[in-house]
């Protein structure tokens, strides 16, 4: 009974000290981004420092260490966790059960509110320079392209959206067309901005 009873224990405990840990350690990887993210909204990406993301997120440095090598890789964690956020948000856009069209038209103008506020709160540019050549920003571009070509595909298909270019390119245009958006002086200026985009897709 008593090897019963310790083994129960044995078994037990690490599961719940797993659970502890893993929560602890997304709280203090969270604490880390969050920082970043109000360094970088308040002083902008240069000269970002490990000592300045533990001193806001009320963590050592030498906890900080241990979840990031450098201020670099704290910054491409907290990019991704904006692009899934993002990609999140633009899949939440519009009710599933609306025409293509319509979804189309919620996807662009989210798009192109996402791409306003970046370059607003985030330093856009400069965050694109730093991290241009990082996989993780690919593989969100492809995933964004995927699933605006799927929508724009369903649109032709209904006949809302030309399909005398391939719904590939279509994405393109689209994408690069509400780059501007992250320039545009206001939201009326996006609106129009997207409503051209728009027009561009008509069959």
């Amino acid at each position: 009974m008593y090897r019963t009873l310790t083994a129960c224990t044995i078994r037990g405990v690490p599961k719940l000290w797993n659970e502890t840990i893993d929560k602890h350690r997304a709280a203090v990887r969270d604490a880390a981004l969050d920082a970043m993210a109000k360094l970088v909204a308040e002083h902008g990406l240069v000269a970002l420092t490990m000592s300045q993301i533990a001193e806001r997120a009320g963590i050592g440095r030498a906890t900080l260490y241990k979840y990031f090598p450098d201020a670099h890789a704290v910054l491409t964690a907290w990019h991704e966790r904006q692009i899934t956020a993002h990609l999140d948000q633009l899949a939440a856009a519009a009710d599933p059960a609306d025409p293509a069209l319509v979804r189309l038209r919620a996807v662009l103008r989210t798009y192109a509110g996402i791409q306003h506020h970046s370059a607003a709160a985030h330093h856009g540019g400069e965050l694109a320079t730093l991290l241009h050549r990082d996989e993780h920003v690919d593989r969100a571009r492809r995933r964004l392209h995927d699933f605006l070509q799927d929508l724009l595909a369903e649109a032709a298909q209904a006949g809302d959206v030309r399909d005398d270019v391939p719904a590939g390119e279509l994405a393109d245009y689209c994408l690069h067309a509400l780059t501007a958006a992250g320039a545009a002086p206001g939201h009326d200026a996006i609106h129009r901005l997207v409503a051209v985009t728009l027009a561009g897709l008509r069959p």
